[in-house]
């Protein structure tokens, strides 16, 4: 059975500033079929808000072709519930709420914040420990 992944906007952010980390490694291995990524609007609104942000050596275009890309390989969930707040970081809540309803995990390289996740039974790992994780799947 694969895995089911959110994956957070920071690594998103450093797939896209460098291709020689593993959040890029993560990032090319999105149209295979070893995984299952998670999206709501919230989080697909601050992919766009965050790359955006002139940080990113890349066009407005090519980055809604990156987003697009994503959405469409996505399972794509509406959220009804919203416990606010929880995390260290309230801006992270949403992707918590959106972790409960896709049973996923977060891929995240800012594993502090994400500490309470655990009372919610959501597992929490950052992009190298999910690819080793997903080495040893096979």
């Amino acid at each position: 059975m694969k895995p089911d992944i959110i994956i957070d906007t920071n690594v998103l952010l450093t797939a896209l500033k460098s291709s020689l980390g593993t959040s890029y490694r993560l990032l090319s291995m999105i149209e295979g079929d070893q995984f299952a990524i998670h999206i709501s609007a919230p989080l697909v609104a601050e992919y766009e808000s965050v790359l955006k942000r002139g940080q990113l050596a890349l066009a407005e275009q090519q980055i809604d072709d990156i987003i697009d890309f994503i959405c469409a390989r996505a399972t794509h969930h509406k959220i009804f519930y919203l416990w606010r707040p929880v995390l260290k970081d309230p801006d992270d809540d949403f992707l918590l709420e959106l972790a409960v309803k896709a049973n996923a995990m977060i891929v995240t390289w800012n594993l502090a914040d994400f500490k309470r996740a655990a009372a919610f039974g959501i597992k929490v790992m950052t992009p190298r420990d999910f690819l080793n994780e997903l080495e040893n799947l096979k």
